[in-house]
């Protein structure tokens, strides 16, 4: 998992802090698997995987029922997984999709406070970036969405949405 962290190149001093103290973390023994919901242990690793268009510059949210929030979809890395084979189980839990990495590591680390109904803990997210495609149809989990919508990298919901989306974006613009 330490290797994992320490290949993300951060775009940001923000990124690097977070990088650093995630890999001390790691370094601790620390458990790093949520084992009971919502918050045991207090801090724990989460997947996030956005779909792009890279066509169409445009990125998959969804409106996250318990955050409250636009977000990327994901899910909380278990006991024994890989933090890609989370990307691969929630995609198709929430999404009914198969993952189609565009970069197969994840290109951009946060350390969040969450919000919502399952506020109080903290989510050390890794973000994946997938392929997607505007125009296929799309089904997701109505018990944990509210919606799912494609936005132009440059008209995301920032007012609502996770606090880092904006540097995310960048890094995305970055790669296109």
């Amino acid at each position: 998992m330490i290797a994992l962290v320490r290949g993300i190149v951060p775009g940001d001093e923000l990124e690097r802090a977070q990088q650093a103290a995630t890999i001390a973390w790691l370094e601790s023994g620390a458990p790093f698997c949520r084992t009971a919901k919502p918050a045991t242990p207090p801090q724990h690793l989460v997947s996030y995987f956005a779909l792009l268009d890279p066509a169409a510059g445009a990125l998959l949210l969804v409106d996250h029922k318990k955050a409250g929030l636009w977000l990327p979809s994901g899910g909380h890395v278990e006991p024994g997984e890989h933090p890609a084979a989370t990307v691969r189980r929630e995609l198709w839990e929430e999404l009914q999709l198969e993952a189609d990495f565009l970069v197969s590591q994840p290109i951009f680390l946060t350390v969040t406070q969450t919000v919502g109904s399952t506020a109080g803990h903290t989510d050390v997210s890794l973000w994946y970036l997938l392929r997607g495609d505007r125009a296929q149809p799309l089904q997701f989990d109505p018990e944990e969405f509210h919606a799912v919508a494609w936005f132009a990298l440059d008209a995301l919901p920032l007012e609502r949405s996770d606090p880092h989306m904006a540097r995310f974006a960048d890094k995305v613009r970055a790669l296109l």
